[in-house]
């Protein structure tokens, strides 16, 4: 069974940082894609940032060039960097792989940002 485990929310003010990680039980070259989802009250759920087998990179218009999306494969281990965070950050942050045609999801990690 895939599991895909996230680290690293908390509190945080406006203009901070926090760096989330994701450690999956399977290695990183077995997933197609790799990303990070959040869902902050009230909203769905959204992309932030993802990750192509082959390491090319995208992310939402929201968070450019203030995350950065990279990972270890030694250590099957995917992060998100998040610099000047600001308090519409705050969310729900989810880990998210897929291999072939599953879907696998984290069971997802606070992120705060206080204003």
């Amino acid at each position: 069974q895939v599991q895909l485990v996230e680290s690293g929310g908390g509190l945080v003010q406006a203009g901070g940082s926090l760096r989330l990680s994701c450690t999956a039980t399977e290695s990183l070259f077995k997933f197609k894609t790799m990303g990070w989802y959040r869902q902050a009250p009230g909203k769905q759920r959204e992309l932030v940032a993802t990750m192509l087998l082959l390491g090319s990179t995208d992310y939402s218009d929201a968070v450019k060039e203030r995350f950065i999306i990279s990972r270890d494969v030694a250590k099957n281990t995917m992060s998100l960097q998040m610099d000047s965070l600001k308090p519409e950050d705050t969310a729900v942050y989810y880990c998210y792989g897929q291999i072939r045609d599953t879907d696998y999801w984290g069971q997802g990690t606070q992120v705060t940002v206080s204003s």
